[in-house]
């Protein structure tokens, strides 16, 4: 099996003076990536590359010209509520701003209508990128509106939003947690990040980052407690440390910083790496439709089935409110209802049974009462 690029957009090149470098050259960006590759300053420069801005702060390309979606594109990307968000929401916001800058680049805003987006909409494979167009169209729209350069109507929000199929990514089943532990026994690196995964509910960023720090201390004992910052959501989540877990770090060493890492220096994954190698795991425990977010749904379900409250499974999830955690415990309730209705149902049927019997009985007696009396 071929090796994925780690860094996508990133080659080894030899400048003018015969040195060797690493170079970045995807959309409006072409520069050179300082550090040693994988380094954690290499991989500081290549997040800002690939989110379209320069290390050095250089200016990418040419001023855009006004009224067009690249012009309002970089107007976006330039407010705060733009530079808050997640370190991931902006990379992967920036993917798509990259695609849609070619697209449409060059048109005005002002002359876009429902039947321009729904057509856009239309150039993607499957309904769930489809609405990914209408989702940031909606959100340069909206931005247009607020800085008071379109004062019509938001075209995306009048399109018809697709639909996608129910549940979005596959949730891990028993029997597939099951094939993955066999398949990578107790010691591995698949196994440990499984483990992680399924304990913490960590996101693929999040489980890039974890390491010892993350084990609190007391003195020189460390506490049988996890604790993490959720990078999307900058919540922080408190867990205690449970035996599947506990059993896979005592493979760790002490001295290795972050508990996931490649190469012979422990180099550390991005998001996107380690979410690659984790999905070649599952095609190689013969899972190949798996992958990291379905465990983390996973967790989630396996804590809603157990009657785990839509706060305590936040808590777990680092979520900044209940709503997605909701989904999780209304579907175990609707589970629990139906076992419910069933045994009422059940409990029905044996009484029906019971009047049956006792009115078989009834009548039986009278018989035999008839019988003895002649």
């Amino acid at each position: 099996m071929a090796r994925r690029n780690p860094f996508p957009g990133v080659s080894r090149v030899r400048d003018r003076h015969g040195k060797p470098r690493w170079r970045f050259r995807r959309g409006l960006v072409d520069c050179y990536i300082h550090g040693e590759y994988g380094s954690p300053e290499f991989i500081a420069q290549y997040e800002l590359a690939l989110a379209g801005n320069r290390p050095d702060g250089k200016p990418t390309t040419p001023r855009a010209t006004p009224g067009t979606f690249e012009w309002l594109i970089r107007s976006y990307r330039d407010t705060p509520g733009f530079r808050n968000l997640a370190q991931i929401t902006r990379r992967n916001l920036g993917h798509e701003m990259e695609w849609l800058r070619h697209q449409i680049g060059d048109l005005p805003f002002a002359r876009f209508e429902v039947r321009h987006v729904e057509a856009l909409m239309g150039r993607k494979e499957g309904p769930t990128a489809a609405n990914k167009v209408r989702k940031l169209l909606s959100r340069l729209f909206n931005h247009a509106i607020r800085i008071g350069v379109h004062t019509g109507a938001n075209p995306a929000r009048l399109a018809q939003k697709r639909k996608e199929k129910p549940g979005g990514y596959h949730v891990w089943t028993d029997a597939e947690i099951m094939r993955y532990r066999a398949r990578f026994p107790s010691g591995t690196k698949a196994r440990l990040a499984f483990e992680l995964l399924l304990n913490t509910g960590a996101a693929r960023q999040d489980l890039a980052k974890l390491g010892w720090q993350n084990i609190p201390t007391r003195g020189n004992m460390r506490l049988d407690r996890i604790a993490y910052t959720r990078g999307k959501t900058g919540i922080t989540a408190d867990l205690p440390i449970m035996p599947e877990l506990a059993a896979e770090l005592e493979h760790v060493p002490a001295g290795r910083l972050l508990f996931i890492t490649h190469g012979r220096n422990d180099r550390p994954y991005t998001p996107e790496s380690i979410g690659s190698w984790f999905k070649d795991r599952c095609a190689e425990a013969g899972i190949p439709h798996c992958n990291i977010h379905g465990v983390r749904k996973a967790a989630a379900t396996r804590a809603a089935n157990r009657g785990c409250t839509e706060n305590e499974i936040a808590a777990i999830l680092a979520h900044k409110d209940t709503r997605e955690a909701a989904t999780y415990t209304k579907e175990a309730n609707r589970s629990r209802l139906a076992d419910s209705a069933f045994a009422k149902i059940a409990g029905a049927k044996g009484e029906q049974n019971l009047s049956n019997l006792a009115e078989k009985l009834d009548k039986t007696t009278r018989k035999s009462m008839k019988g003895k009396g002649k």
